[in-house]
């Protein structure tokens, strides 16, 4: 379905019954990242499934400052209170989960649990910000010069998805499908308004997340095990599963034990 929210049409699907379980995919993706858990997910939860700004069906809007990772948690916020639903369990991915950590930040008390799948609280220091920034921006201008057939060849071999190479060449080619339906302005904003280098670095918040957080890694991820294993320290109420054979898209390349943990984890009482 088509929602009108702060003046953008965000595509969102829905599924399922029970308690609410907001999902919300990584850079480049779409809602269909999460579709295929219907099945199951929906047995326990009432999964909602919004393609974020400038990604899917969702608008890609002019103004840079929409695409700001506090302003995109803003629109999640409006969309809770049109959809009437008070309280949620939260999933994100990647950039997902960056939004997923903000959301949870700036709205704690709508945040029952919330999962984060290979993600960051951003970069600590302005001069990594910077430096991010400058690299999110050479990759804006490549995918406005070279066009998004380019872009998605470049993005398909960067080494945090090299893992997926050994994917079924089936599910390879749906993703790359997925990829190349975006609109290369939306995914151009989404790097300059809500990249790494433009959110603010929330680690010094961490502490303050009161809800019960899982943190999912694929251990051919070093990076995000890293960061994750940093995280853990920070936060309350934070308990840290690595997956093995399975690099940062862990709900792709280990889907059924992605989506076991999850079902878990989401079905204990608190």
């Amino acid at each position: 379905m088509q929602l009108k929210i702060n003046d953008i049409a965000y595509h969102v699907e829905t599924c399922g019954e029970g308690f609410p379980l907001l999902l919300l995919h990584g850079f480049t993706g779409d809602s269909s990242t999460w579709t295929s858990f219907c099945s199951s997910w929906g047995r326990h939860s009432k999964l909602i499934i919004p393609d974020i700004i400038g990604h899917g069906r969702s608008e890609s809007p002019e103004d840079i400052h929409r695409y700001s990772i506090e302003g995109a948690a803003y629109d999640l916020n409006l969309l809770l209170n049109k959809l009437e639903i008070e309280q949620i369990d939260l999933l994100g991915y990647s950039m997902g989960g960056r939004l997923a950590l903000t959301f949870a930040l700036l709205y704690p008390k709508r945040v029952r649990k919330l999962i984060l799948e290979s993600a960051s609280p951003g970069l600590e220091t302005e001069e990594e910000r910077s430096q991010r920034r400058m690299k999110d921006g050479e990759l804006a201008n490549f995918i406005n010069e070279q066009g998004m057939k380019s872009f998605v060849d470049y993005w398909e071999d960067i080494p945090l998805f090299s893992s997926m190479k050994y994917l079924p060449e089936a599910i390879q080619k749906s993703i790359r499908k997925q990829r190349l339906a975006n609109h290369p302005k939306g995914l151009v904003k989404s790097l300059l308004g809500m990249g790494t280098g433009s959110q603010p670095s929330w680690w010094e918040k961490l502490y303050t997340v009161n809800c019960e957080v899982l943190l999912l890694t694929g251990r051919l991820d070093e990076k995000f095990c890293k960061i994750a294993e940093k995280m853990q320290k920070e936060m309350k109420k934070a308990s840290w599963i690595v997956i093995n054979d399975s690099g940062h898209a862990i709900h792709v390349e280990q889907k059924e034990k992605f989506d076991t943990i999850v079902s878990d984890f989401l079905s204990i009482r608190n």
